[in-house]
């Protein structure tokens, strides 16, 4: 179901395949498909221009209540709202087949990778922001009976115009019994705290040394429960401290293991950079930093890498981390979404922060270029 997007995606984005891969990629326009192809969108009902909703302060626009089964391809979404920070105050949830809590739960920047507040431009494979502020995702997102998407505005301002287009497959038929379900998962430390401020600069043998084997205070990007795979984050750092925020391991926890199964070297690393990603942002298919920013205090950075080449299998659980400088010390502001398909019913989600908690802003924590105790 997903290799008609996938290329389509890929012929897109990719400069040069194997020919191997392009050639079966091709080969599957000759093959006949039993979905019907389905939009719904923010069209006007009256057949004029006006295209759009609006959303008024604490309301609940539902953008999408359809039955099943089928497979959502393509969710575009373009906004236009006087509210500084509408990124951040518009929440996206989604819901299948009828679930009393949302497997889906992120503001809409966030979402879409944008975790600052700010637009900005990039391309992946499962998300895009092109110009201008169009937010794409192109995760397939099947359910059996139902799908049901919204979008709350928990700003101060009406959203003047919020435009939509949702493309999905309906089959005539029923899923595979083994279908799993698209989540995605909002969690944000702001400030990260750090266990100590007492530090100067990147290699301090105070905090060099000191070990982290099980994961103690990581950051956490996921923690569920039941089967399924993780295939992605995406990742925003707002640096309340100077010098490079990003010597911090990615260490995953499968099926209740006390020690990671997998355990990197360095956040740039995990994200599939180097050397602190050099001098300038990148994106690629499946990782990148789009927004790289200086080694100082107030300094905006977004990351993303996505697992597509290999999702992270778990049976039973998995807690997904990664340390906020080495062993932890660090205190900057940590914004994120993990994406991942799983068995349902899943684990509750951490409550959603108030809007004025998940707003990007320096807190007083301390350490180099910070004034903070």
């Amino acid at each position: 179901m997903r290799r008609l997007v996938l290329f389509l995606i890929l012929f897109a984005v990719v400069p040069v395949m194997h020919a191997q891969e392009l050639s079966g990629l091709l080969s599957d326009l000759t093959k006949p498909h039993d979905y019907v192809l389905k939009r719904v969108s923010s069209w006007d009902r009256t057949g004029g221009n006006a295209d759009a909703r609006k959303i008024a302060p604490g309301e609940t626009l539902t953008v999408l209540d359809e039955s099943g089964p089928g497979v959502i391809t393509h969710v575009w979404i373009t906004v236009a709202s006087r509210e500084k920070m509408h990124l951040k105050k518009l929440v996206l949830r989604m819901y299948w087949d009828n679930e009393p809590t949302p497997s889906v739960e992120a503001p809409i920047g966030d979402f879409f990778g944008l975790g600052l507040g700010e637009y900005f431009t990039y391309q992946s494979l499962p998300l895009a922001v092109s110009s201008v502020k169009a937010l794409n995702s192109f995760f397939p997102m099947p359910f059996q009976k139902k799908a049901r998407i919204t979008a709350t505005n928990e700003g101060t301002e009406p959203v003047g115009a919020f435009y939509f287009n949702i493309d999905y497959r309906a089959y005539p038929h029923a899923l595979p019994a083994d279908t799993l379900y698209f989540h995605a998962q909002y969690r944000q430390a702001a400030p990260n705290h750090g266990w100590t401020n007492h530090w100067e600069f990147d290699g301090d043998p105070l905090v060099n040394g000191k070990p982290n084997l099980t994961g103690e205070g990581n950051y956490v990007w996921l923690e569920a429960t039941g089967r399924g795979h993780f295939v992605g984050v995406t990742m925003s750092v707002l640096q309340n401290q100077d010098h490079w925020w990003g010597e911090g391991d990615d260490m995953f926890f499968i099926d209740g293991a006390k020690l990671p199964s997998i355990n990197g070297t360095g956040s740039e690393d995990y994200f599939l950079g180097a050397w602190d990603f050099g001098d300038k942002p990148f994106s690629y298919e499946l990782m990148g930093a789009p927004v790289k920013g200086d080694e100082v205090a107030g300094s905006h950075s977004s990351v993303y890498r996505f697992h597509l080449d290999s999702p992270i299998p778990f049976t039973k659980s998995i807690r997904a981390t990664i340390e906020h400088g080495h062993a932890n010390h660090r205190s900057d502001n940590y914004f994120s979404v993990a994406y991942w398909y799983q068995t349902e019913p899943h684990a509750p989600f951490p409550a959603l922060p108030p809007v004025e908690e998940r707003l990007p802003k320096l807190y007083p924590v301390g350490g180099p270029g910070n004034a903070g105790k």
